[in-house]
């Protein structure tokens, strides 16, 4: 237990990773990866509007040169596409528990 605490404080005071600042390339890259997301989440035919918001948000803060802001609008589309796509996959059977028998 005294070991574990030790560790804890230590681990609390010790330096974060300094923060670098986004480029060009990690947003193209985060970009596709959640364009990508998106898509199968169209596909699935249960896309959240919120998903292309927070891409038009990437978008528009790429093109104002704000990759830190893009790239971090373009992950949060990334998640929100993956949510969509877990929900669809989970409603697909949940339905059936529904049923009125």
């Amino acid at each position: 237990m005294k070991r574990t605490f030790a560790f804890a404080i230590l681990l609390a005071m010790s330096p974060a990773p300094a923060a670098h600042a986004a480029t060009e390339a990690d947003y193209k890259a985060a970009y596709a990866v959640a364009e990508a997301a998106a898509k199968e989440a169209a596909g699935l035919r249960n896309q959240w509007t919120v998903t292309m918001t927070a891409l038009a948000a990437a978008k528009k803060a790429a093109d104002g040169g704000d990759f830190d802001r893009a790239t971090t609008a373009a992950n949060e589309a990334e998640a929100l596409a993956k949510a969509s796509i877990f929900q669809a996959h989970s409603e697909k059977e949940a339905w059936k528990a529904m049923e009125i028998r």
